[in-house]
């Protein structure tokens, strides 16, 4: 999990990022980025709708898979973002592996990450 310093809080925000923002799709997600340009840490939410699953372990599992890779790259990713992953129902067929180097090359394709 990552710190709660990192996590995107506060439904404004969420739909700042999705309105002002740019929306890149990729197929277990889309991910919603806002660059705020304040040179402070980026911030993470993620919203895995029941539309995905009414199952809330398999929305779970997609949500801390998501994370985990999140935690794992959060040296790689530049500062002064908002960032919100969109699960997509693809996700649910995917292991935890095939979303986390998804979710790696989405943030290195979207600039967000260094490597």
């Amino acid at each position: 999990m990552i710190a709660r310093k990192y996590i995107l809080n506060g439904k404004e925000n969420f739909e700042k990022v999705e309105k002002e923002g740019k929306i890149l799709q990729f197929p277990s997600f889309g991910l919603a980025y806002l660059a705020r340009e304040d040179g402070k840490d980026s911030k993470f939410g993620f919203i895995i709708s029941t539309k995905v699953s009414k199952d809330s372990v398999q929305r779970n599992r997609i949500r801390r898979a998501i994370n985990e890779a999140v935690r794992y790259y959060m040296t790689d990713i530049k500062k002064g973002f908002d960032i919100v992953f969109l699960a997509k129902q693809l996700a649910l067929r995917k292991s935890t592996d095939e979303i986390m180097n998804e979710t790696r090359n989405a943030l290195k394709q979207a600039g967000i990450a260094s490597r």
